[in-house]
């Protein structure tokens, strides 16, 4: 059987009908386990908006474990480096390919690291910024003007960028933003209710999105 086939039916045996996401833990130094609030809440926030059965403690899996295949989103977030080997971006790479999602949210120091290690996982493809007449932002929340400012770090305009494998979009990353941020508890960084909100409509439009491609 040829690889990419393979795949395809190691992805569909360990997710189908899957209704569950992971935290991504990866190497090289970074906080990939920052805002530890902040995926329990956008779960619990698309359970109760969306129609999603998530699971409401979310696991935390390595990036070069085929547990990753059991889930068809995982979410990665952290400050600093990032490094991947070899394994970890061929795995990831596999991931991807074979029907998985990854949203990638910069805490803020992240952009450097994880522009440098996207390029072992898709050597040949560049990241692009995502129009806002894509349907990631047209679920069942509506972003007209793209994806919103959560917190603001540098002064520059929110933007999310993807990854588009053979036309498809396999990975989100929102940049100047910090969507995660914005999911954590309110106690956290004391965000108003509307940029909360906003923040968690546009965490389950992702969700939304994946669940449906």
């Amino acid at each position: 059987m040829k690889q990419p086939l393979f795949l395809i039916f190691l992805f569909l045996y360990f997710s189908i009908n899957a209704q569950d996401v992971a935290i991504l833990k990866y190497n090289g130094g970074g906080d990939w386990y920052a805002n530890p609030t902040a995926v329990p809440n956008l779960i619990a926030f698309a359970n109760a908006n969306i129609g999603t059965h998530i699971s409401k403690t979310p696991e935390s899996v390595s990036i070069d474990s085929e547990d990753i295949f059991n889930f068809p989103i995982l979410f990665m977030t952290g400050h600093g480096n990032i490094l991947f080997s070899d394994d970890d971006a061929n795995n990831l790479r596999n991931y991807l390919i074979s029907g998985g999602f990854l949203h990638i949210s910069d805490n803020y120091g992240l952009d450097k690291y994880i522009r440098r290690e996207l390029k072992k996982v898709f050597p040949n493809l560049e990241l692009k910024e995502i129009p806002n007449n894509h349907p990631i932002y047209n679920q069942t929340f509506k972003f007209p003007n793209g994806i919103p400012k959560i917190h603001e770090h540098d002064k520059k305009v929110p933007q999310g960028f993807g990854l588009f494998y053979e036309g498809q979009l396999v990975l989100f990353y929102d940049y100047e933003t910090d969507l995660s941020d914005g999911w954590e508890d309110e106690i956290v960084h004391n965000d108003p209710k509307n940029i909360r909100e906003k923040s968690l409509k546009m965490g389950a439009n992702i969700i939304e999105f994946t669940f449906k491609n």
